[in-house]
């Protein structure tokens, strides 16, 4: 499957939301390819459709007074963190009925990047994400309308992991985070790593057909 790439650098999140709801109406209707939206987000919390608000560990006013912002949003899962140097990925892809297929593609290009810098990762089926030992290095979060993917990953790059601990990240209490700058001891460069995730995207993609014509239907 062919698909466009925006960049859309540092973003705030609520910014980000509306135009990944503007682009999934546009690629839903026929009017625009399946795109791979790349972005990076200042300091902020959401919370998906699993979430009741027990994982958050303050109340919201709480975050919002120390410079987090707040979201409830309509992807899947429970609580988790964005902010600077983590590099998030909105594949909005038409998808259909195959939600598990795409989120196996998801997770594989994870772990496509964390290979080329030497680092083994896993994905399980008992906790959602991509793993390293027993640390979360990408969360995975989406939803799906009109047969079209929206929200997508979010892989921890250079992240300030400290801002995890304000959270019970994605409800697991028992596991930790971590961050490829963690594992590999240095700073990367962001533009490489989103190099690298685009090709990963290539690669586990390419092979397949768009499940959905673009003819502007939709249900």
């Amino acid at each position: 499957m062919e698909f466009a790439v925006e960049d859309w650098g540092l973003t705030p999140y609520k910014d980000s939301w509306e135009r990944q709801k503007e682009l999934h109406a546009r690629v839903a209707g026929g009017e625009a390819p399946p795109t791979l939206v790349l972005a990076e987000h200042p300091r902020t919390i959401t919370l998906g459709r699993a979430a009741t608000g027990e994982n958050l560990l303050f109340a919201e006013s709480w975050y919002r007074e120390r410079g987090f912002e707040v979201f409830w949003v309509e992807r899947g899962g429970d609580v988790t963190y964005h902010g600077p140097g983590q590099l998030v990925a909105y594949p909005i892809f038409p998808v259909a009925r195959r939600v598990r297929d795409f989120l196996r593609l998801l997770e594989g290009a994870v772990m496509d990047v964390a290979a080329s810098y030497g680092v083994a990762s896993y994905a399980t089926p008992g906790y959602a994400g991509v793993w390293v030992g027993d640390e979360k290095l990408a969360a995975f979060g989406v939803a799906v309308k009109r047969g079209v993917a929206l929200h997508g990953l979010a892989l921890n790059v250079n992240t300030n992991l400290e801002d995890f601990g304000v959270i019970v990240p994605c409800g697991i209490r028992d596991k930790g985070v971590t961050s490829l700058q963690k594992i590999l001891g240095r700073e990367l460069t962001m533009a490489e790593v989103k190099e690298r995730l685009v090709e990963a995207f290539s690669r586990r993609f390419a092979p397949l057909r768009a499940p959905l014509p673009f003819s502007g239907a939709g249900g």
